[in-house]
């Protein structure tokens, strides 16, 4: 397990990677859950994410449609499935999950732990810099640590899924007026050291196609666990 004390420890087992949603809500997060037979998401609220099992029944899509409603849509982070005819494709996008190995994790001086009273700017910063779903109810989840200047939130990142032996590195942006001063990766870093300190390893999603943040994550310290999918379905409206 990986400790400050020994930043190349070996990780625990990645396979539970695979299917990082269902093993967070049917683990760690299961009182965030909402379910319908084998289908089972995150309170609206909270997250968009929802988990099917690996390999989806008929049944298990129909159990999404109940969960979901008819017409309304279902997030599939990682695994790569194919709906069932009636559903609509709403997005589908690739991307890459990354693992610690090396991270320099370490708290950070400037960083400040954020609360509830935070959320309504936290939801701004997210708007302008678009790192992925933010709810109103996300901050539950995890520790969200941020970076004020002049008692301005400029930067932030915090922890999302949470399953045995790992914990996700979320909604890592900065302001665009901040950029370039490496405010994300020392929040990385702050997060990642709270992570590890829980006795957990740290990974995180990004989109395939956004080489710079892959670059810079590999940099500090994160490789390449597997390409994944982020998938949208909408169910069927009867």
């Amino acid at each position: 397990m990986i400790g400050d004390s020994d930043p190349t420890s070996p990780a625990p087992d990645q396979a539970i990677l695979g299917n990082p949603a269902l093993a967070a809500l049917v683990g760690p997060h299961a009182s965030f859950a909402e379910g319908r037979g084998n289908a089972v998401r995150y309170h609206p609220d909270v997250c968009p994410m929802a988990a099917l099992p690996d390999d989806p029944t008929a049944e298990d899509w129909a159990a999404a449609a109940v969960l979901v409603g008819p017409g309304h849509s279902i997030f599939l982070p990682v695994v790569a499935v194919t709906p069932p005819d009636g559903w609509g494709v709403v997005m589908s996008i690739p991307g890459v999950q990354m693992v610690d190995r090396a991270v320099d994790a370490a708290p950070d001086d400037e960083a400040i732990e954020l609360t509830a009273a935070d959320v309504p700017e936290m939801t701004e910063l997210v708007r302008r810099t678009e790192p992925g779903p933010f709810r109103p109810r996300t901050i539950e989840l995890g520790t969200y640590l941020g970076i004020r200047r002049d008692g301005r939130l400029i930067a932030m990142a915090g922890e999302r899924l949470r399953l045995p032996g790992w914990t996700e590195i979320s909604a890592v942006c900065t302001d665009p007026d901040f950029r370039g001063q490496g405010l994300g990766s020392r929040l990385v870093r702050a997060v990642a050291h709270g992570i590890r300190g829980h006795g957990e390893t740290p990974f995180l999603h990004a989109a395939g196609d956004n080489v710079g943040a892959i670059r810079l994550y590999e940099a500090m310290g994160f490789e390449l666990s597997r390409r994944v999918m982020f998938q949208v379905f909408t169910a069927p409206d009867r």
